[in-house]
């Protein structure tokens, strides 16, 4: 092989390995903001989501309406997981999730403050969707103490679980800068929605939650100094007749 042809190949060779450094084209490898460490042995697993049910998409756009007021009814378990799951469950190999996000960095936290739910002790709990299980995070009934960071709004302190969306924007700014702080928002509508759909097509309801504390939200649920808590989403079973 002469010297120009040897040449050539190196570069190739420099080229693929460049590649490879930086992943697979068309295929973004999990970023590292969002690595995670072995679960607690307490960690909770939860019932596999389901892949189809009883209302179509149609059905549940149709019924979907922001409920205040819910029944005194518990949350079954695997209907918590199935709405988490919505919200922001793992759907592909490759980790992509139920909700689009820019650069597939994933900026997104889920929490479940639970205090009527079937099976789960009352708590603070941290949803990992790559596993599909809660971590405990904070211990007791902390749905009285949301509600009061929420401006007293009793839809918080009623409904038998409250799904808090927050986000690591760093995560995506890192990336995108000033910009990504839109995408970040951009990204918990897309996961907002996907409860009040999911939960609709559990015969539940929901409703946002945008008027609260950040600070007493991040105490009550003892949040990173990192992550800003963005919406509050309290889910029960409807009262008919209830707004």
């Amino acid at each position: 092989m002469n010297r120009r042809n040897s040449c050539f190949v190196l570069a190739i060779a420099a080229t693929l390995a460049a590649v490879l450094a930086a992943g697979c084209a068309g295929i973004p490898t999990a970023p590292d903001g969002n690595s995670t460490p072995e679960p607690p042995e307490d960690a909770i697993t939860l019932p596999e989501p389901r892949e189809k049910g009883n209302v179509s998409v149609e059905e549940a756009l149709w019924g979907r309406r922001s409920v205040r007021v819910y029944a005194d009814v518990p949350f079954a378990l695997a209907d918590a997981g199935q709405v988490l799951w919505a919200a922001q469950g793992i759907t592909d190999d490759r980790g992509y999730r139920t909700a689009p996000s820019a650069g597939g960095l994933y900026p997104l936290e889920v929490y479940l403050v639970a205090g009527g739910v079937m099976g789960l002790e009352p708590g603070v709990y941290h949803y990992r969707p790559g596993e599909h299980l809660l971590v405990r995070v904070g211990a007791g009934d902390r749905r009285a103490v949301l509600q009061a960071a929420a401006v007293n709004q009793t839809s918080v302190g009623d409904a038998p679980a409250t799904i808090v969306i927050a986000a690591i924007p760093e995560r995506t700014t890192a990336k995108y800068g000033e910009r990504g702080t839109r995408y970040v928002y951009m990204e918990a509508g897309h996961a907002a929605e996907n409860v009040y759909l999911q939960a609709e097509a559990l015969d539940h309801a929901t409703v946002v939650i945008g008027a609260f504390d950040e600070d007493r939200v991040r105490e009550t649920l003892a949040l990173p100094e990192n992550t800003t808590p963005l919406y509050l989403m309290p889910v029960g079973r409807p009262v008919p007749g209830g707004d």
